[in-house]
């Protein structure tokens, strides 16, 4: 058995608590105000700090989520941390760090917050229960949604959609095309059916944009996605067709 002055020497080992080194730790807390992160680089690559080759086969450096910037961690601590963010690399409105997107789009707050509260003001105000009561979750994920492709440029969105019906086969284009422009003389009689875009695109978006995967998961997941697409066709139709 241990004597009592052996039992208290190990317990005093093990409750040692290793630091960290301050130089370590300054770097970390660095790291975290640049936005940056470890970055395992494929082929050769040169700090854009120093110029100096990134030695090694994995996490040679770190690379700034925000502009892109790829430099050596050590380098990492002399880079300032007011870079531009490239547009590009921003790909949603939600869940991005507010520093980072309102410089991205060189405004003051994010523009969420200017569209969203000038439309309450606009016809909101006298709404029973606002902010009060939830809205639909469907609803509320496509405005979300809404946002989100507005970062992308509309045209382009359409044109890689364009690329995309160009692969399918005579027969389904044909078919596709010819569904879109009833389905469009449909959404011409709203007031009367009270069926636009969305609505259509919520019924046929299952049935068009069928998942190859039997899964429920896979299939809820999804089905956001193929109406959002149906109700692109539809919209577009003139042009996409």
């Amino acid at each position: 058995m241990f004597s009592e002055e052996r039992w208290l020497e190990n317990e005093k080992k093990c409750a040692v608590v290793r630091k960290p080194k301050p130089g370590r730790k300054r770097q970390e807390l660095l790291a975290v105000a640049l936005g940056v992160k470890v970055h395992t680089f494929r082929g050769p690559h040169w700090c854009e700090y120093c110029a100096n080759f990134m030695w090694g086969l994995i996490a040679q450096g770190v690379r700034c989520s925000d502009c892109g910037l790829n430099v050596h961690k050590q380098c990492s601590k002399h880079v300032p941390n007011d870079c531009q963010p490239d547009l590009k690399r921003i790909k949603k409105v939600y869940c991005c760090d507010l520093t980072t997107l309102v410089k991205a789009h060189n405004t003051q707050r994010p523009m969420v917050v200017d569209i969203c509260i000038r439309e309450i003001e606009a016809r909101g105000l006298k709404s029973e229960g606002l902010y009060r009561v939830s809205g639909f979750t469907e609803h509320i994920e496509d405005v979300k949604m809404a946002f989100d492709r507005e970062i992308s440029n509309a045209d382009e969105r359409l044109e890689a959609v364009h690329d995309v019906l160009m692969l399918l086969p005579p027969a389904h284009y044909e078919t596709l095309r010819y569904l879109m422009i009833h389905l469009k003389k449909v959404t011409l009689n709203e007031k009367d059916n009270l069926m636009n875009a969305e609505n259509l695109g919520i019924v046929f978006g299952p049935t068009l944009m069928r998942s190859p995967e039997d899964s429920t998961l896979t299939t809820l997941h999804d089905m956001r996605y193929q109406k959002l697409i149906v109700q692109i066709l539809i919209e577009n139709e003139d042009v996409l067709f």
